[in-house]
């Protein structure tokens, strides 16, 4: 269990509390404004990136990123392990091809490879001590030549974060519009760093600022790996 915390269901406690937060929020998901986000420019540097073939989304929340990656997909596939998320992202979606699966990544093994891993907002998620493990999912998914892209908040936004000091991960507590208070990892990694830990894992990795509260990356496996 490489040290982690489990709860009666056999996931780690935070696995748990992340999916249940989200499966709370998924009803104000799309009405939540954060003033830090710029969704049109965001959605510019999304076009900028290297999509396309076989895709495949982590993370899809609403569809808010899925229906931008649609057209650019040949065939695309989207994954949330909550199921009322999934119920808009599919109402969303509707008329489209995209194929959803309901699972928790963390416990989740591909039954294909794919060209294209896309994921928003969904790295600060990983904990550290999950980091390797989810990038060898990523390199065991990707079909050769693969590219793994990824859109995720800077350091920059830990002053709109509540931090949980005595958790086992980083953690940090959100709030709903019912008052209810909920528990969630965040890990809001800095380019540099993260650079050199996906180097040290085996990635060439390229990633640059959007603006000051975001950045977007790709990652390709290093064949010396």
């Amino acid at each position: 269990m490489r040290g982690h915390v489990y709860d009666r269901t056999g996931r780690p406690d935070w696995t748990e509390r992340q999916i249940a937060y989200y499966r709370a929020r998924a009803a104000e998901y799309d009405s939540a404004y954060d003033t830090r986000m710029d969704k049109p420019r965001l959605v510019t540097a999304l076009d900028e990136l290297p999509i396309s073939g076989h895709v495949l989304e982590l993370a899809c929340g609403t569809g808010q990123w899925t229906q931008h990656l649609a057209g650019r997909a040949r065939t695309l596939t989207a994954l949330d392990a909550a199921p009322e998320m999934l119920r808009i992202a599919r109402a969303r979606m509707r008329g489209t091809a995209t194929r959803f699966i309901e699972a928790d990544v963390f416990d989740w093994e591909p039954d294909r490879q794919y060209d294209t891993i896309f994921f928003a907002f969904w790295l600060s998620h990983v904990p550290p001590v999950e980091m390797e493990a989810f990038w060898a999912l990523l390199r065991w998914a990707l079909a050769p030549g693969g590219c793994a892209v990824f859109i995720d908040d800077s350091p920059a936004k830990a002053e709109l974060e509540e931090l949980v000091a005595e958790a086992h991960v980083p953690t940090v507590r959100r709030r709903l519009a019912d008052k209810s208070q909920h528990l969630t990892v965040k890990v809001l990694h800095d380019v540099p760093s993260l650079t050199s830990q996906l180097n040290d894992l085996g990635w060439e990795a390229h990633i640059e600022p959007i603006d000051a509260y975001h950045l977007a990356g790709t990652a390709r496996p290093r064949e010396d790996a």
